[in-house]
C-alpha cells in the first residue's frame, strides 16, 4: 500500500467536498474553492469529515495515481483553509518591484522595466524596507499555480553564484562560488 495514499485526510468543519458523477472533486472553504478532475480508476470517498482516496488493484499506474491525487486533494484542502504564501526577495543595487492591482512591475537591472500581469486567484504585494533588499509576497488557495507564477518570476533573473544578485525564494540558500584569485 502506499504510504502516501492511504492516509486520510481529515477534513475542517468550515470545508465541504463533493465528487461528482465524473470523479471531479470540488473542494469549498473560506478561502475560495477548488476543482481537480481524478482518474477513472481511483475512488474518492467521503464519510464523516474524512477523505479516503482507494485504487481499484496494484498495478504500477494505479499505485502511482493513489499516491499523486491523495497528494492534490490534500494540497486543496490545506489550500481552501489556510492558504499559501511565496515570498521572492530581490537582491541587487537598484532592483524594486512595484505592483499596482494585479499588474507587478519589476526593474532587474535591464534597459527597461518588466510588467507582469497576475491572474486574479492570486495576491501580491511588494514592501521595500530603507536597508533591506525589495519582498514580493504572493498568496493564494492554489499550491500549482502560485509555485508556477514564482517560479516565472524568478527566472526573470535568477540568482548568480558569485555575488548572489537576482530573484530568489526568501528561505532559499544559494550556493556560493569563490571569484578569481589574484595571479600573483
Amino acid at each position: 500500500m502506499s504510504r502516501v495514499g492511504k492516509a486520510p485526510i481529515s477534513l475542517p468543519a468550515n470545508v465541504q467536498v463533493s465528487v461528482s458523477k465524473g470523479n471531479l472533486v470540488t473542494v469549498k472553504g473560506p478561502k475560495g474553492e477548488l476543482s481537480q478532475q481524478v482518474d477513472s480508476d481511483i475512488q474518492v470517498e467521503v464519510e464523516n469529515g474524512v477523505l479516503n482516496v482507494k485504487r481499484p488493484t496494484e498495478q504500477k499506474r494505479h499505485r502511482a495515481l493513489h499516491g499523486l491525487y491523495r497528494a492534490l486533494l490534500n494540497n486543496m484542502v490545506q489550500g481552501v483553509t489556510e492558504g499559501f504564501v511565496k515570498e521572492l526577495e530581490l537582491v541587487g543595487v537598484g532592483y524594486r518591484a512595484s505592483n499596482t492591482g494585479q499588474l507587478l512591475e519589476l526593474t532587474l537591472g535591464y534597459s527597461h522595466p518588466i510588467y507582469f500581469y497576475l491572474p486574479e486567484e492570486i495576491k501580491v504585494s511588494t514592501s521595500q524596507e530603507k536597508g533591506k533588499n525589495p519582498i514580493i509576497r504572493l498568496e493564494s488557495s492554489d499550491k500549482q499555480l502560485i509555485g508556477q507564477v514564482a517560479a516565472k518570476i524568478r527566472a526573470m533573473r535568477k540568482p548568480e553564484p558569485y555575488k548572489g544578485k537576482g530573484v530568489k525564494y526568501v528561505d532559499e540558500i544559494l550556493r556560493r562560488k569563490a571569484g578569481k584569485s589574484a595571479g600573483k
